[in-house]
């Protein structure tokens, strides 16, 4: 019989040529044979991870309940097996304690190696079987090739193999079961009682239920990862979009102070008299190095503006601007109120449009997440901060949950405005149920920080 040649080592020599005369016939077709040497090439190239099953469980007795069930089943197999093979087949007592520790000891192993236990376990089992057939008493009325106890041991050992092992492997160990019982149907259809075509049956169901239960776990678990890391994407992308949309914002800025430079430079050789020709030369290169510094920001804002949008082209709004956001507010719905400084002092250009922006994007958000909440705006100034306050009160009915990083451009965008300016932002929701964004940014120039790189 080739099956009694395999050895569990999962070594090449394993599967060579059944050893056997040219003259002997083989037991099974050759086409059989060598589909099946396949099949075990499959399971000799098998790498299942050697993770114990649950694992990943979060709470601990999850984790340890594999070991618990194995531990149970393999003391109560090996004790039932010893009894059964005694008393039932009359086999011997030392021959039943081998079988039977072979056959339950390694579904502990299976925990962690449920490949390497099905190698001991079915190789135990043919032997068992050969014994049985060749050692018992009387074998009429009992099952054979495989006792209960095998077929109990057995479905637990394709349960752990089911929720570990690759598809190619699985088939290969159902075809292997379904072999093995056919041979020992073919050896003795006397004793043979069909207990390996139930046996066949139930590990392909086993093998089947808990690999679908495996695979929609894996599949699970790729889509959290692919969320998260879409999620992360999302976040940056959003970032990235909302930093040239304020690059494109305060170009104007820029450009105006760029212009004005060039300007005074070409026109002051004629408006202050008595200059000298290196006084008149410096000058002139002012003016070149402004002239060039201007082209250079037209093609970083062609860049910026690839996507075709030609609407921000318009002056850049400020706080001059900010009673018809609250007036438009007001208009959509939400009773808002404006408090602004009569006198706010010089306000840098690009600290204007940040406040200008801030108060748009709090105000839009209070719109979009609290349309009937009672909401306040507050610009003031003293010698060295503009401070920006929207408070909305709790909204009767939410229509949409509350923007969080990752998700919208309101919030990212003040964070970025006010990192530009060099201030400080706070925002968060408020005990009542409303939400407060509170932004003060430095009237004069912010100093450099140190953590930036020299862009020169």
């Amino acid at each position: 019989m080739w099956l009694l040649g395999m050895t569990p080592s999962g070594t090449g020599a394993a599967y060579a040529e059944p050893a056997m005369s040219p003259q002997e016939p083989p037991p099974l077709p050759r086409a059989a044979l060598r589909s099946l040497l396949s099949l075990g090439g499959a399971l000799r190239t098998s790498t299942a991870s050697t993770e114990p099953l649950l694992a990943g469980a979060s709470k601990r007795w999850q984790r340890h309940a594999p070991y618990v069930v194995a531990f149970g089943f393999a003391v109560a197999l090996l004790s039932t097996t010893v009894t059964v093979l005694v008393q039932d087949y009359q086999l011997e007592g030392g021959w039943a304690g081998a079988l039977a520790t072979a056959q339950a000891a390694p579904l502990l192993l299976a925990v962690t190696r449920p490949l390497q236990a099905w190698w001991i376990i079915f190789v135990a089992d043919i032997v068992g079987a050969v014994l049985l057939l060749t050692s018992a008493a009387d074998l009429d009325g009992r099952s054979w090739p495989w006792p209960p106890t095998v077929v109990v041991g057995y479905l637990l050992l394709m349960a752990c193999l089911g929720l570990r092992g690759p598809r190619r492997t699985l088939l290969a160990v159902w075809l292997m079961t379904g072999a093995a019982g056919l041979v020992f149907e073919l050896i003795s259809q006397k004793h043979s009682d069909g207990v390996h075509l139930l046996l066949f049956v139930l590990t392909g169901v086993v093998l089947l239920v808990t690999a679908a239960l495996r695979e929609r776990g894996d599949a699970q678990r790729r889509l959290v990862e692919q969320e998260s890391i879409s999620e992360v994407e999302r976040a940056q992308r959003t970032l990235l979009e909302e930093r040239a949309r304020i690059a494109r914002e305060l170009h104007d800025v820029v450009a105006h102070h760029m212009s004005v430079i060039t300007v005074q430079a070409d026109s002051a050789p004629y408006r202050i008299e008595g200059l000298s020709d290196a006084a008149r030369e410096e000058f002139s290169t002012i003016a070149a190095g402004a002239r060039e510094s201007l082209t250079e920001m037209r093609r970083l804002l062609a860049v910026l503006r690839s996507d075709g949008s030609a609407g921000e082209r318009a002056p850049q709004p400020g706080l001059g601007r900010v009673q018809q956001l609250v007036e438009a507010t007001v208009r959509a719905g939400v009773p808002a109120e404006l408090s602004l400084a009569a006198d706010l002092g010089a306000v840098p250009p690009s600290v204007d449009l940040s406040a200008y922006r801030i108060v748009q994007e709090a105000l839009s958000n209070v719109v979009r997440h609290a349309p009937d909440a009672p909401t306040r705006v507050s610009v003031t100034s003293d010698a060295d901060l503009l401070t920006v306050l929207v408070v909305n009160g709790p909204a009767t009915a939410r229509t949409s949950p509350l923007e969080s990083s990752g998700t919208g451009h309101g919030l990212i965008g003040m964070r970025e405005r006010v990192r530009l300016t060099g201030g400080t932002l706070d925002t968060g929701p408020l005990p009542d149920g409303g939400f407060r964004v509170a932004a003060r940014l430095p009237l004069a120039p912010a100093a450099p920080d140190p953590t930036t790189e020299d862009p020169s």
